[in-house]
């Protein structure tokens, strides 16, 4: 009998996440921000961190800048949704 591999835990390709505090000081206050995986690094680290590839998104949800990351998985949140801004 043949099984799936397992799933691996944590933030995956394609997830959208919120970078604070709680992922790494860095990220505090101001520095904040949504975003875009688009891989989750398996590079050996410290237990509970991850290095990410991906995009930082703006207040409309797009995507303003490519960034690798280091952070705390533990740290990482849902992400807030983009502002919705009236037009007209």
């Amino acid at each position: 009998m043949v099984t799936a591999p397992a799933r691996r835990s944590g933030p995956r390709s394609g997830d959208v996440v919120f970078v604070g505090q709680a992922a790494s000081v860095q990220f505090a206050g101001a520095n904040a921000f949504n975003f875009r995986i688009t891989r989750a690094h398996d590079w050996p680290t410290y237990e509970g961190r991850v290095w990410l590839d991906g995009y930082q998104l703006g207040p409309e949800g797009d995507a303003i800048e490519r960034r690798q990351i280091f952070v705390r998985t533990a740290g990482l949140r849902p992400a807030h949704p983009p502002d919705q801004h009236s037009t007209g």
